[in-house]
């Protein structure tokens, strides 16, 4: 076993880091994707270091494919896109960069600073960037040309016990970024690990933190779930932690309130996760119906209405309700109406909508919105 040593602020060194060598970790270089080979190479030439790191380093660790191979280096984005004509800056504040192989797409960023807490923007050195890391599981930097492991944190360890444990102060990681709850059970559904009982306190108790974070970015992470096939455990951890009540309160408020509705909205999200095994790709539309389901199926008697009903009016009425019933999340609109559509359908009612449906136009009713034709399927 290797080390990896630094020096402390009066310039004695000391251990750092266990460093793992290929025998040791066993990890399988023909699960890592060549064209992240090609980058960290690349990086290499050019006299810059770079890792795998994240979840790409835990998936290998436990012997399957990453989706994945998100890459950090101590290159700055600025030069990171001179040494990678096919890469994108992204983001303002913390900016990333994109490299564009076809249609995968490798994120890389560069080591962070802790000059500012967990959540500045400086750039710093690895030693640095790992202390930013939100749990140890996730904070393993793996070097494949030399087959190397860079452990700061413990990570192999807990990955091969099988539990969540956070790096940042249980202290300060959900006041400085309440989303890090969000990955933590995320973390737990998709790899079967356990959250030691401290953790799943502390997220019980930090809960109303999420209540400011913007709706973009609990939507980001909502859109997660839904295509994480995995989102049935998500779901029923973040109702035993008391977040889901933040993410989706209007499906919490009914699953409480009604027994029969909780019981058919997780069998739905089971559907959905069966769903997303089967169909991956599948466009969002088609997954999110299976979670707006029970609440539209719970709007009215839906035999009734396609006889009473106008033409437009039953569908613009369900569109303003859905569109409440899962807020914060706020999906492409056309997605969310694919969505309504693809329910009403299965409840017995075609809605045809016209192309300028949502184009803020007036269509040739003179009216703004949806419009469109209901009858029986």
């Amino acid at each position: 076993m290797l080390f990896r040593y630094t020096t402390d602020a009066k310039g004695r060194a000391h251990k750092a880091a266990v460093i793992y060598t290929k025998e040791e970790h066993c990890i399988q270089k023909e699960k890592i994707d060549p064209d992240a080979l090609r980058i960290i190479s690349q990086f290499k030439d050019y006299g810059f270091t770079a890792y795998l790191v994240g979840g790409a380093v835990r998936d290998l660790l436990v012997g399957n494919r990453p989706k994945d191979f998100d890459i950090v280096t101590d290159a700055t984005p600025s030069r990171i896109k001179k040494l990678f004509r096919n890469s994108r800056i992204i983001g303002k504040r913390f900016r990333l960069v994109h490299i564009f192989f076809g249609t995968k797409i490798f994120e890389v960023s560069t080591f962070r600073s802790i000059a500012d807490g967990t959540v500045g923007n400086d750039f710093g050195t690895i030693d640095e960037d790992v202390r930013r890391r939100d749990f140890t599981l996730n904070a393993l930097y793996y070097d494949p040309l030399k087959e190397q492991i860079i452990d700061y944190v413990g990570g192999v360890r807990d990955i091969r016990k099988g539990v969540i444990k956070p790096v940042i102060p249980m202290k300060t990681i959900f006041v400085e970024d309440p989303v890090r709850m969000i990955r933590a059970i995320k973390y737990a559904a998709s790899t079967g690990f356990k959250m030691p009982h401290s953790l799943t306190a502390k997220i019980c108790s930090s809960a109303h933190l999420l209540s400011p974070i913007s709706p973009s970015r609990l939507t980001e992470e909502l859109l997660k779930i839904v295509n994480s096939g995995h989102a049935h455990k998500i779901i029923t951890l973040a109702l035993e932690t008391d977040i889901f009540m933040h993410l989706q309160p209007g499906a919490t408020s009914l699953m409480y309130a009604k027994e029969e509705f909780a019981k058919n909205y997780m069998a739905h999200i089971q559907e959905l996760d069966d769903y997303v095994a089967a169909n991956p790709d599948s466009r969002l539309g088609n997954k999110l119906s299976y979670i707006i389901y029970d609440f539209v199926e719970s709007l009215t008697d839906w035999s009734k209405e396609i006889e009473e009903s106008a033409a437009g009016e039953l569908y613009t009425k369900t569109w303003n309700q859905v569109r409440h019933f899962v807020l914060p999340m706020n999906p492409q609109r056309t997605e969310l109406e694919y969505a309504i559509r693809l329910v009403l359908k299965k409840l017995g009612v075609t809605i045809k909508i016209p192309r300028d449906a949502f184009s803020g136009k007036k269509n040739r009713n003179g009216n703004r919105g949806p419009k469109g034709q209901t009858k029986k399927s």
